[in-house]
């Protein structure tokens, strides 16, 4: 049996929905046990600061759906990495400790250095 590549993403705004849609595609590629990681990108950082409910996460739940504190939860359950930008936490002020578990801090340079044989989608 063959291994699944790995998955890198990297969002690039700070658009909940997009959010939303980057933490389900990480979901279903690392319910295949492949690796899988999500880099947020500049302002894409305070999406892992903000605990509020998303826009949308009304019509998500009762579509059955998860809402997007819910699918990361689950994404990150199911081993996705989530990577803040050093540079993004900086022009946002925030500190890796206002992240939420498990998110890690990191760059550009770090991540293209390390994407291997990964695929990589940009959203």
């Amino acid at each position: 049996m063959s291994v699944m590549r790995g998955l890198t993403i990297i969002l690039t705004g700070s658009d909940p929905e997009r959010f939303h849609s980057a933490l389900s595609i990480a979901a279903a590629h690392a319910a295949t046990g492949a690796e899988t990681r999500i880099f947020l990108e500049g302002r894409a950082v305070t999406l892992l600061a903000d605990v509020s409910p998303a826009p949308g996460d009304a019509d998500q739940h009762a579509s059955g759906l998860p809402t997007l504190a819910e699918i990361r939860r689950e994404s990150t359950h199911l081993g996705v990495r989530l990577i803040a930008c050093q540079g993004g936490m900086a022009l946002a002020g925030l500190t890796i400790d206002q992240l939420g578990p498990g998110v890690e801090a990191g760059g550009l340079v770090s991540l293209m250095t390390s994407l291997g044989e990964d695929r990589l989608v940009t959203l």
